[in-house]
């Protein structure tokens, strides 16, 4: 038998359908380490930590990974780097960093060890490549979290411009 209520509905052959809502009804304090990196990007400025091993990460990490020890050593990296890994968002939903299709993207910035989660607006899926040269795009007005960049988006250079057209 088949029934449905506001919450949920039962298909005839017995599958069961119900609403996503995710939402966190709550407010948390981020800590010293994302705090400083949030003020950061408020600032314009991208910041890591570095580990014992000599790597940056971004985000920064509160514990070193490989030791597990506190980490403190902090070292400014580049707003631009290299696109590890991709995949494309054709239509966005409420909430995603942009409004039109975009691209998630992994994102190694210069100086930074480790990736970096954000949206790169590249236009189409066909001007996304893994490796790809990409710059923040900050927003024009920052409050101290990961939306004051805006999204990434490709670097253009008239050089490889120039070398590619002709």
């Amino acid at each position: 038998m088949s029934g449905a209520t506001s919450d949920y509905t039962i298909a005839p052959d017995g599958s069961f359908t119900a609403p996503l809502e995710l939402f966190y009804p709550y407010k948390r304090t981020v800590g010293p380490t994302l705090s400083r990196f949030l003020t950061g990007l408020r600032d314009q400025r991208v910041e890591g930590t570095r580990g014992k091993d000599g790597r940056v990460h971004v985000p920064p990490a509160e514990f070193d990974p490989v030791t597990g020890e506190p980490m403190t050593e902090w070292a400014e990296v580049g707003s631009q780097g290299s696109v590890v890994s991709w995949s494309w968002q054709p239509s966005p939903v409420d909430g995603n960093v942009l409004q039109h299709p975009f691209a998630w993207a992994l994102i190694r910035l210069d100086g930074a060890d480790t990736a970096l989660l954000h949206g790169v607006d590249a236009g189409r899926s066909d001007a996304m490549t893994t490796g790809m040269r990409v710059r923040a795009r900050w927003a024009e007005e920052r409050t101290g979290s990961i939306t004051d960049i805006a999204c990434f988006e490709p670097v253009t250079s008239t050089a490889v411009v120039a070398r590619g057209g002709s």
